[in-house]
């Protein structure tokens, strides 16, 4: 099952797996810096549920992730959260069905899903990540890891492969060598050593990154989607349409965000982005 929790950013409540907060800000606080309107969901919280296999993706699953993120969209989020149930983020792919075109596919689609995505995506990994769920990190904007997390893609002890965006991925956040040294040499790296390399932002749980996502959910939107765009056509130019990227820069520029922002230097207050 893939759960899908729409959070504001004043939302008390901790998510599952979130250890309490007892200092947040009030609703009023937390209002004066984003712009949230009281029901306004500005987070969503994607969670893989299937502890008994690890999270182990089958097609439904991968199905279940790109619906859930098309769910989160709709919903106007402004920052995703992907995480695992239980002490393992993904263990990679269900080999019962990895074999069949079917599960490629919906696979292929959920990496897209969170690639495509116009907000950023911070992958909160709660244990190992492994083969495709490697990929789905790499997919993520972010990564926070707790300690006892792992990176691993073993697809040379199996006999099968990872797709080239993968290894372009993995080689541009992790470097080159490191990047050899997981598929060639089928090492597992953990997470003190993944935030060396660059792979991980920040190392902490479920807490981290929804307090990291609360800040991004404060920030303009246009300017956030646009920088990605940007970042994805530099690391894959035909997956973005010729013109997008200087348009929606044009766009940031010309946008009453813009102008917003400028009224909250002059006033010497926190901006109040709409997104417009």
């Amino acid at each position: 099952m893939i759960d899908v929790e729409l959070r504001g950013v004043s939302d008390p409540r901790p998510a599952a797996g979130e250890s309490p907060q007892p200092d947040q800000p009030n609703a009023d606080q937390s209002t004066a810096r984003t712009g949230e309107r009281p029901g306004d969901p500005q987070i969503a919280v994607v969670r893989i549920d299937r502890p008994e296999r690890r999270n182990a993706l089958d097609t439904e699953h991968c199905l279940g992730l790109r619906a859930g993120i098309g769910r989160a969209l709709d919903a106007g989020v402004r920052a995703v959260v992907l995480t695992g149930s239980g002490t393992s983020f993904c263990a990679g792919a269900d080999l019962d069905q990895v074999y069949g075109e079917a599960f490629t596919d919906a696979l292929y689609g959920a990496l897209h899903a969170l690639t495509g995505a116009p907000v950023p995506v911070i992958a909160a990994i709660n244990g190992p990540a492994i083969g495709a769920g490697l990929q789905l990190a790499l997919a993520a904007d972010l990564r926070v890891a707790v300690e006892e997390a792992s990176f691993a893609v073993p697809t040379a002890r199996l006999g099968l492969s990872v797709d080239p965006w993968t290894l372009r991925r993995l080689a541009e956040l992790a470097g080159g060598g490191a990047a050899r040294a997981i598929v060639l040499g089928c090492e597992s790296v953990p997470a003190r050593r993944a935030f060396e390399l660059g792979l991980v932002q920040r190392v902490g749980g479920l807490d981290t990154a929804l307090a990291w996502a609360r800040e991004i959910a404060g920030l303009a939107p246009l300017t956030l989607a646009y920088s990605k765009r940007a970042f994805n056509a530099a690391a894959d130019p035909e997956a973005v349409r010729p013109g997008e990227v200087m348009a929606a820069y044009q766009a940031c520029w010309t946008s009453e965000d813009a102008q917003e922002g400028r009224r909250a230097r002059t006033e010497k207050r926190a901006p109040v982005f709409q997104g417009k």
